[in-house]
């Protein structure tokens, strides 16, 4: 496995402080959050347990961010997910909220190559700079959950893509007819 594909490895010490292996020093939640936000896998471990705690650590900093007013999720998502944990949609909820993030990453995407692919602005000096200035606008504004994945690395044909998203919610949307039997 390359270094760059590699997690960035978090080790929480009994004082619960989080401590970045790469770099050697100590590390916060909002760090934690802009190595998230900068496209950065990173996985969280306890030094003396080896536990996984990178779900743990994620659920916070989404709390942290929504206890502050930067609020993302309606109060209506959040009390279906609270729910889910206590219907049999919980077995059905992960793989269409993961679905429904990878077909909005793919429209980020999407978006991003048709302003770029259509727009006569493209030949001028300095476009590159404004469209990279765009893109950054955008995963701002988003919060920087729309980073790029490792699948949008290599091209893809545009009917593979379609193909696999009708795919995906056919998946989805007959799980959750059984459901409602």
């Amino acid at each position: 496995m390359a270094a760059a594909e590699k997690p960035l490895l978090i080790k929480r010490y009994a004082s619960r402080r989080l401590y970045n292996t790469e770099t050697s020093d100590y590390v916060t939640l909002d760090d934690i959050a802009a190595f998230i936000r900068e496209g950065r896998e990173v996985q969280i471990v306890d030094l003396k347990s080896g536990d996984d705690l990178t779900r743990q650590y994620l659920l916070q900093i989404i709390a942290e961010h929504e206890s502050r007013g930067e609020s993302v999720l309606p109060v209506d998502v959040l009390t279906d997910l609270v729910r889910s944990y206590t219907s049999q949609a919980a077995s059905v909820v992960p793989e269409f909220l993961q679905a429904s993030f990878e077909m909005l990453r793919e429209g980020q995407s999407k978006a991003m190559e048709n302003m770029t692919s259509m727009n006569p602005m493209t030949s001028m000096p300095g476009f590159e700079a404004m469209r990279a200035q765009q893109e950054a606008f955008f995963k701002a504004m988003t919060g920087g959950m729309m980073a790029p994945t490792k699948s949008e690395d290599k091209p893809a044909e545009k009917g593979d893509d379609l193909s696999d998203i009708k795919d995906q919610l056919a998946s989805l949307q007959e799980k959750l007819s059984k459901m409602g039997k």
